[in-house]
């Protein structure tokens, strides 16, 4: 089992979040960067040549479309094979972060023994059209300076994602970047379909935790962790607890909130809380839902399949409570008390519960 230092994961998290910024150039399809073009639009045109302004400032010009691409980091190559692109990476870090992707045999690993970092000359020695890097390589002293300013290599760094319309905005530049706007249209429009075929309860939206690390890490508004627990459905607790981004929460606030639902990363055996959580009624009850963490935490196509997951959580949930509640209000019918007053006691009831709630 991996372990995995909190303030590791923050910054892992955070970094590899990423989204394209605004798009220019006479011949780029225009994305906005709320997602509204590539979400509701989805008609990329990949007329070359492509002027885009990446997260650093540069503009990044691409001539024609690539033949060989590398993925700086592991939401980049999650995107690229998820557009059709996967012949044309050349590159990419082959590790735990990439497992569930079909590596091509030519795909170079182009990861540091630590399994995070880069290896700059691998890259540089791959010779790719194009470099797409997720914002974490800024994290990397020097890297994209190696390789865009010494190597001469084309690079475009992304910005961090804080929303599921960033993700759309994702696939959308990615698949200008990589000559693949075809394959970006239908990965958008798949998505969007997917998506809008989760319907969560309006009137029941149980609350949930999402336990980042056992000191109380977790993700609150701004990340697009917080979008997909919406847009499953759930009430994400770290929003009402004051959390912005991701950031650690009182293990207290957690224990008054009481969440109907625990959210951890499937690599953690059980949920990685503060000893005070483990009082909550939904661990002590076994409510707890485990999501990959490649698709959880890499702001690429995949976290549809969380959010499809974490909605089926949550109408197991609500439906268990309707059940509870049912059920309490059958006990207090008493017989022979007449109608008024086992309506009292139905109420009574719902009260108690609204309580411990």
């Amino acid at each position: 089992m991996r372990t995995v230092l909190s303030v590791f994961v923050v910054m892992l998290v955070a970094t590899a979040a990423f989204a394209p910024a605004a798009v220019a150039g006479s011949s780029a399809t225009a994305v906005g960067t709320d997602g509204t073009s590539a979400q509701q639009d989805a008609d990329l045109d990949c007329e070359y040549p492509i002027e885009l302004t990446d997260a650093t400032g540069e503009t990044v010009t691409i001539d024609e479309p690539p033949e060989e691409i590398v993925a700086l980091q592991p939401s980049d190559a999650q995107t690229t094979y998820a557009i059709g692109a996967e012949d044309k990476v050349v590159g990419m870090p082959i590790s735990q972060y990439t497992d569930y992707l079909e590596v091509e045999d030519h795909a170079t690993d182009i990861s540091e023994d630590d399994g995070s970092s880069v290896d700059t000359e691998q890259v540089i020695d791959l010779e790719p059209d194009v470099v797409i890097a997720a914002n974490t390589a800024l994290y990397q002293e020097g890297l994209i300076e190696q390789l865009r300013d010494e190597a001469g290599l084309t690079v475009y760094v992304v910005d961090e994602a804080t929303s599921i319309d960033d993700v759309y905005d994702n696939v959308a530049v990615t698949g200008q970047l990589a000559g693949e706007c075809e394959g970006a249209n239908d990965t958008i429009e798949e998505m969007a379909e997917r998506l809008d075929d989760v319907e969560p309860d309006a009137d029941e939206s149980p609350t949930a935790y999402y336990a980042m690390g056992d000191d109380g890490t977790t993700a609150g508004p701004g990340t697009f962790n917080h979008d997909v627990l919406e847009a499953a459905g759930l009430e994400n607790i770290a929003e009402e607890a004051g959390v912005e981004g991701w950031g650690e929460i009182d293990p207290e606030s957690v224990v008054d909130a009481d969440p109907d639902l625990i959210v951890y990363p499937d690599y953690q055996d059980e949920p990685p809380v503060p000893d005070a959580v483990e009082s909550t009624t939904a661990y002590q009850n076994g409510n707890t839902v485990a999501v990959n963490d490649n698709f959880m935490n890499q702001p690429g196509p995949m976290i549809v399949e969380t959010v499809e997951t974490l909605a089926q959580a949550a109408e197991e949930q609500a439906a268990e409570e309707e059940d509870e509640t049912s059920a309490d209000g059958e006990e207090d019918t008493i017989p022979g008390f007449g109608a008024p007053v086992a309506v009292a006691a139905a109420l009574a009831a719902v009260g108690i519960l609204a309580r411990r709630r």
